[in-house]
């Protein structure tokens, strides 16, 4: 019988299963943990008691009367690392005041620029505000916003790049892996969309990235990474020549 040659010293084969084990968790997670964080606007909206990442952008969400929305700004990786909006969430304390009007619609908006670790170089972030912003029943999120909290800045993708101005420059631009996160600075206070805590909530892009743009933000570091793909070839090579050598014992 020809000799099988898997491309690996023989020796190889004999490793400790644990060792390969390792070494398959190692490659998988690589990627992940190196991967880019983005500066953004992400997008939510208020479920009962708790804010929920938006499915869709704030360009084609079209909210009831009574919706409570919020767009947050802040540095994370992907919507399970996003951070929610932070204050008053509830309808009657954003829109109490204000009339319902017959072919008009109420949305309490919830506007959380940040904090100034967040913030890109140069600029403070100004302070959360809310805002009720009254406008036809068919109205998007988009142009609710709009009313109450111009000027807005989109890109060139229909990315939600700027709310009341704020940030001046940048949309969704990449800050390195794991950088400028305020996970430590108010993640006590604000908690992130995993729901470890009830603070404020995004989605069409980094203002859905992210979750608000018209268009989703780059969401790296999620699905199986290169690493992953290849440890588990050496595995399977590995496992194949063990199999030959115990055949070829038993022979």
């Amino acid at each position: 019988m020809p000799r099988l040659w898997v491309g690996v010293p023989r020796l190889w084969v004999e490793v400790p299963a644990a060792f390969l084990s390792g070494l398959l968790l190692v490659l998988g997670s690589s990627t992940q943990a190196h991967a880019a964080a983005y500066r953004y606007w992400s997008f939510w909206e208020r479920d009962g008691s708790a804010w929920a990442y938006a499915t869709q952008g704030p360009s084609t969400a079209r909210p009831t009367d009574g919706a409570v929305q919020g767009f947050r700004f802040a540095v994370s990786r992907d919507s399970a690392d996003a951070l929610q909006p932070r204050g008053a969430a509830d309808f009657g304390s954003v829109c109490g005041d204000t009339a319902a009007r017959g072919g008009e619609k109420r949305v309490a908006l919830v506007i959380d620029f940040g904090t100034a670790a967040d913030a890109p170089e140069g600029e403070t972030p100004p302070a959360a505000r809310t805002a009720c912003a009254r406008v036809p029943d068919d109205a998007t999120t988009a142009e609710a916003l709009a009313s109450v909290a111009k000027p807005l800045r989109y890109d060139t993708n229909a990315l939600l790049c700027a709310i009341g101005g704020y940030p001046g420059k940048g949309c969704g631009e990449a800050v390195g892996s794991d950088a400028g996160s305020d996970a430590g600075s108010d993640a006590g206070s604000d908690g992130r969309s995993d729901g470890r805590s009830d603070a404020g909530s995004a989605s069409d892009g980094p203002a859905h990235a992210p979750s608000s743009s018209a268009a989703a933000a780059p969401e790296e570091g999620q699905g199986p990474s290169v690493g992953l793909f290849v440890g588990a070839g050496v595995v399977a090579v590995l496992g194949a020549a063990a199999v030959w050598r115990a055949r070829r014992r038993r022979g």
